[in-house]
């Protein structure tokens, strides 16, 4: 989910938030990911801990049975005073990475594939192994208003050669990146010997490879006391009440897990 976030979310040409979000009736009922350009991302899993160690027990923890049957909405946010634009797709049996194929068939309408990949990894060590998760990704688009896609048909020769044509996303050249995606095995994507230029060499070195800069991405929570005082500020004095534990008022944030304290007494006039 993070990753796929972390895919969308750096495309962003405007500063704003990219949220990917579930809803299911599987053990792990609702998950989180939302990316704040230019590389702030946060996440939340909420999951029944009875029903999930059942599964774990009984080895059935692929997406499909861990996420169950539900839907997947994607959100592009651009902040204040613009509407939120929202996608959202079923997901009954589905991973994330088929959810998100169906997403951009139906409401991008952009020719789009993608391969998605994590592990736990060992790596040795003075003290033993140190087990580490990582994740890698890669999306494809087709893009036809490209300067390559646009460039002006070839002049028929003269003799008789019928003109060249500039064909939709069907073509060759795009047949041929999917076939050439579908050859990426898994642990490619998650190698740390492997980073993003070698990978794109071996795909595509036959059509030329043009690199940028690499984003960083940080695990950055946008939570503060300042925010949920205000939210706080909106509460009735029966919800203040009603809040009020031990003398105070305690909330956590779900992504971060910073507990922040406030007196009952600041929102006794509201």
């Amino acid at each position: 989910a993070c990753v796929l976030t972390v895919l969308l979310g750096t495309s962003l040409k405007f500063e704003g938030k990219f949220i990917l979000q579930t809803r299911t009736d599987g053990p792990v009922d609702m998950l989180v990911a939302d990316f704040s350009t230019p590389s702030a991302l946060r996440a939340y899993a909420r999951f029944d801990a009875d029903r999930l160690e059942a599964l774990v027990a009984a080895g059935e923890t692929s997406q499909q049975t861990l996420l169950g049957s539900g839907v997947l909405a994607l959100t592009i946010d651009q902040g204040a005073h613009t509407q939120r634009y929202q996608g959202i797709v079923q997901l009954d049996g589905e991973t994330l990475e088929d959810a998100a194929r169906t997403y951009f068939r139906q409401s991008e309408q952009i020719p789009t594939d993608l391969r998605l990949s994590v592990a736990k990894l060992l790596t040795p060590g003075p003290g033993g192994a140190r087990e580490q998760w990582r994740a890698g990704g890669i999306l494809a688009q087709f893009l036809p208003q490209s300067p390559e896609r646009m460039r002006v048909p070839d002049l028929p020769g003269g003799d008789g050669d019928p003109r060249e044509e500039i064909h939709d996303p069907v073509d060759n050249s795009w047949q041929e990146l999917l076939a050439l995606l579908g050859t990426i095995e898994p642990t490619e994507l998650i190698d740390p010997t492997i980073g993003a230029e070698r990978l794109l060499y071996r795909l595509f070195h036959e059509h030329g490879v043009r690199v940028f800069g690499g984003v960083p991405v940080a695990d950055q929570c946008s939570c503060s006391k300042d925010k949920i005082r205000g939210i706080l500020e909106g509460f009735s004095a029966q919800e203040i009440k009603d809040s009020t534990e031990d003398g105070g008022i305690h909330v956590a944030c779900e992504f971060c897990s910073k507990q922040y304290d406030f007196d009952p007494a600041e929102f006794a006039a509201q």
